[in-house]
């Protein structure tokens, strides 16, 4: 009966990363799809009036980091299940969302049984991984240091037009995103190389073969 299903939602930056996990998910009886979202403001102002018992959420969001999001849907509901969805492989965004109250984390390769796995054992109150971040979280910390930077194709796009000169609104322009979405890859460039400024990031790439 409806009222044994479980409220979800999806915040995403993609529609068509929505679409497509509204799809899956809604042909699963156990499941009902409270709706899907663009921007972290658009959920928030969805979440102040409706409760969802879990949420599925990407790093990237157009106008908020979901690491803070995260936090803030915690905050508001505490019970609230958060699980990470999301292409960064760093094992420091997979700590901090943990910090922030996340249940899990996944890469959004994962197959669609990892997926529902994870869902149902964080609903368990397990603390669920997907295969891939299992690895990451796996590896030495000493190792993890000593790896190379990975970056996105995006970032790598972003930091060489930062490396360029070229201001936030500019790139923003230019790949047609939206200014607050080139300061979160921004903002996640500085955290991934180390660095402080825009000078220090420059610094670090062009030391690590990276621009």
């Amino acid at each position: 009966m409806l009222q044994h299903r479980t409220t979800l939602a999806i915040v995403d930056d993609h529609p068509v990363v929505i679409e497509g996990l509204a799809k899956l998910l809604s042909k699963k009886a156990a499941y009902e799809i409270a709706g899907g979202f663009t921007s972290g403001q658009d959920f928030l102002a969805f979440f102040e009036k409706t409760p969802v018992k879990i949420v599925l959420l990407d790093i990237i969001l157009p106008d908020m980091n979901g690491i803070d999001l995260c936090k803030e849907i915690k905050r508001m509901s505490p019970d609230t299940v958060v699980l990470a969805l999301s292409n960064h492989e760093e094992r420091g965004a997979v700590m901090k969302m943990l910090e922030n109250g996340a249940s899990g984390y996944l890469l959004k390769n994962a197959a669609v049984e990892e997926l529902m796995d994870c869902i149902n054992g964080a609903l368990n109150g397990q603390i669920m991984f997907s295969k891939a971040v299992k690895e990451i979280i796996a590896r030495p910390q000493l190792d993890a240091e000593k790896a190379p930077v990975k970056l996105t194709v995006r970032e790598k796009e972003i930091l060489g037009l930062i490396a360029s000169g070229i201001t936030t609104p500019r790139i923003a322009e230019m790949l047609f995103l939206s200014k607050f979405t080139v300061e979160n890859h921004r903002k996640n460039l500085l955290h991934k190389l180390n660095a402080k400024n825009v000078a220090e990031l420059i610094n670090s790439a062009t030391r690590q073969g990276l621009i």
